[in-house]
């Protein structure tokens, strides 16, 4: 389970839609808190994308991780640079079902306040 863990984490830390789309199931959940809907896993790839062009040096520190009967829960505070703001950091957790050495189903949960710069105009700069 910490393999297939560290393997999503780096896939996404490295902005590596392949590696994600091969651990998660092809109908995997991603459900959030901050706006309590589900993501298909394109609709998931499509925000991670953005993320790994949008913040520089992204990273996930102070990892606690915990194995559960059906995947694996872990905890973190995801490091980047936001360009134009500054350092951002997000405390999350994340409760992860795996089946068939898949990602079948995340629920995470981040401080919303923390998230609240990736919200802003100066994050989505228009496209002309």
């Amino acid at each position: 389970m910490n393999d297939l863990a560290d393997r999503f984490f780096a896939a996404v830390s490295r902005g590596d839609e392949a590696t994600l789309t091969e651990l998660y199931a092809p109908d995997a959940l991603i459900w959030h808190n901050d706006d309590g809907q589900e993501q298909t896993v394109t609709e998931n790839l499509r925000v991670l994308r953005w993320l790994s062009r949008t913040l520089d040096d992204m990273r996930y520190e102070d990892i606690r991780r915990h194995r559960l009967p059906d995947g694996f829960a872990q905890q973190h505070v995801l490091r980047a640079t936001l360009p134009g703001h500054g350092p951002l950091e997000v405390p999350a957790s994340l409760f992860v079902r795996v089946v068939d050495e898949r990602i079948s189903r995340i629920d995470e949960y981040v401080d919303s306040a923390a998230t609240r710069p990736l919200r802003a105009p100066a994050a989505h700069p228009r496209e002309h």
